[in-house]
C-alpha cells in the first residue's frame, strides 16, 4: 500500500471523528480565525502611528503576513510535534511506533494532523487577496504555479526546524520550552527582515530561516528586485532543512532505547 493510499485513508478517518464533534472543531476554528485577527490588528495599529517601516508600506505588511499564513497552517496542519517528547518518547508511545513497517515520523504526522489548521490557507489567500488590491499587484500566467512552489519551501523551512528540534527528544527526555520559544522566534518571520539588527536578519535568513516563510517569497509577488535571490532560494533552503533533519531523526531513531531505559 502506497504512503499517498494510507494518508488519504488516515485523512478521511480523520473527518469523520472531527465532523462527530463540529461543535469543538468550530470553536478550534474560530480561535484559529482570532488569533489571526489579533496579529493583523496588531500591523494595522503600528501603522496608525507611521505610513512607513524601513520603507515597507502597510498594505505590503499586510500582503507578507496573509503570505505566511499560508505555509504557516500546511505546516500546523501535518507537523504538530510540539509534545513529541512527552507523548512518544516520557510515555512511551515511540515503541508502538516502532513496531510498524512504516516510516516513523510518517506514522506521527498521520496521527498528530489537524486538517482544520488548513483554513489559515483560505485566511491568507484573502489577505493577499485583499492587499493586493490595494497596492495594484499583477500577476503572470506562472505566478500561481511559482506561488504554491514558494509556499511549500516555506512550510518545509518550518517542518524542517521543528521535526529537528523533536529529534532531540531521542537522547534528552527532559521537558524544556525551546518548542515554545521556538514558535515565538518563528514570528518574526511574518515582518520584513530589514527592520531587524544584522545578527537578528543573518540568524532569521542561516540559522532558523523563517525569513523564508513570509518575507522573501513575498518580496517575489511584491516586485522588490532585491529579494529576488532569497525568494527564489525558498524552495531550496527548505529541502535542505528539511531533508537535514529527516537525517537527524533517523540517526535518533536509531539512539532510541525503549521508555523503560
Amino acid at each position: 500500500m502506497s504512503y499517498l493510499s494510507i494518508f488519504f485513508q488516515y485523512a478521511g478517518q480523520y473527518l469523520k471523528t472531527r465532523l462527530t464533534y463540529r461543535a469543538d472543531m468550530l470553536v478550534e476554528i474560530f480561535s484559529d480565525l482570532l488569533f489571526q485577527a489579533v496579529n493583523l490588528i496588531f500591523i494595522l495599529v503600528v501603522f496608525g502611528h507611521t505610513s512607513l517601516l524601513s520603507g515597507w508600506s502597510k498594505d505590503e505588511m499586510v500582503f507578507i503576513y496573509g503570505f505566511f499564513l499560508v505555509p504557516f497552517a500546511i505546516f500546523g496542519a501535518f507537523f504538530n510535534i510540539w509534545d513529541f517528547t512527552d507523548r512518544y518518547i516520557v510515555k512511551g508511545e515511540m515503541d508502538r511506533i516502532l513496531t510498524r513497517p512504516i516510516h516513523s515520523l510518517f506514522q506521527i504526522i498521520l496521527e498528530r494532523m489537524e486538517l482544520e489548521s488548513l483554513f489559515g490557507v483560505i485566511t491568507g489567500l484573502g489577505i493577499m487577496f485583499y492587499s493586493g488590491n490595494k497596492l495594484g499587484l499583477s500577476l503572470h500566467w506562472y505566478d500561481p504555479f511559482v506561488f504554491v512552489v514558494l509556499v511549500a519551501g516555506g512550510a518545509l523551512v518550518y517542518a524542517g526546524i521543528f521535526v529537528a528540534l523533536a529529534s532531540i527528544g531521542f537522547w534528552s527526555d527532559s521537558k524544556t520550552d525551546i518548542m515554545p520559544m521556538m514558535y515565538n522566534i518563528g514570528n518574526y518571520g511574518r515582518y520584513p527582515v530589514n527592520i531587524y539588527n544584522r545578527i537578528i536578519r543573518y540568524v532569521l535568513t542561516w540559522i532558523l530561516p523563517f525569513a523564508f516563510v513570509g518575507v522573501y517569497p513575498s518580496a517575489y509577488f511584491l516586485g522588490r528586485d532585491e529579494w529576488y535571490g532569497y525568494a527564489f532560494l525558498t524552495p531550496v533552503i527548505g529541502l535542505i532543512f528539511f531533508g537535514l533533519s529527516v537525517v537527524l531523526w533517523n540517526y535518533g531513531v536509531t539512539k532510541y532505547r525503549g521508555a523503560g531505559n
